[in-house]
């Protein structure tokens, strides 16, 4: 004799005997409750996943931007207890907006090879190129050369000789520039961030972003920043 074919189970609880059901009920509010939580859980990873593998992502999808090297006069140029301004360009095609103020001097023992500071490369021109933007929010910075200070007007924001912070709320020293020497000439390309101890970091940071600590850990460079010279 055949055997009889199992009925298919309703779709409705109430039909299952599912306590607390009621009629027209396909759903119970356990399984709503469950669903309505994976839900939820699945949106916030993606939230946090997407941006991560977008960023990890970036640098093999985007191409980084090219590096520029601006010519600003040979060594003799500068001083060695002075600033001396130069604009150099920083981003192609955009006008006067992909232009940035440098301040540059010559190479000075008495600052710049201190006890436990990272020695400049030898690619490097026999100078130090300063941004001009300040630390904290990005505002413009100006060497006081009577003061012996880079000091930003909008926030308070207070440098020393060497771009250290000595007061006022930045985050860390001021960004400087790569150089080399061609032709005889001072060369400043691409822009990168130093922390507390002047340690060079492979890129630059925006500002705001402190990179002692956990800080170089917490903001990472950019994908777009030009690759080191």
């Amino acid at each position: 004799m055949p055997e009889s074919r199992k009925e298919p189970k309703s779709k409705y609880t109430a039909d299952r005997n599912i306590p607390g059901a009621f009629e027209g009920e396909t759903v119970t509010r356990r399984r709503f409750m469950t669903m309505t939580t994976h839900a939820a859980g699945g949106i916030a990873t993606a939230a946090v996943l997407l941006p991560v593998l977008g960023f990890a992502a970036g640098s093999a999808i985007f191409e980084r931007a090219p590096v520029i090297w601006t010519p600003i006069g040979k060594p003799e140029d500068f001083p060695d207890d002075d600033y001396i301004p130069r604009v150099v360009t920083l981003t192609q095609g955009i006008g006067e907006v992909g232009k940035a103020t440098v301040y540059v001097r010559r190479f000075n023992p008495e600052f710049d090879a201190k006890e436990g500071m990272p020695a400049p490369p030898e690619t490097d021109a026999p100078v130090i190129a300063i941004s001009s933007r300040c630390m904290h929010l990005g505002c413009p910075v100006r060497w006081t050369a009577a003061a012996e200070r880079f000091i930003c007007p909008c926030h308070g924001g207070v440098y020393g000789f060497d771009g250290g912070v000595v007061g006022g709320p930045p985050v860390r020293p001021l960004d400087r520039f790569y150089t080399r020497m061609r032709n005889g000439q001072v060369e400043v390309g691409p822009r990168y961030s130093v922390n507390s101890e002047f340690t060079r970091f492979p890129s630059f940071r925006d500002p705001g972003q402190p990179l002692d600590g956990i800080g170089q850990y917490l903001y990472p460079g950019r994908f777009s920043t030009p690759k080191n010279p």
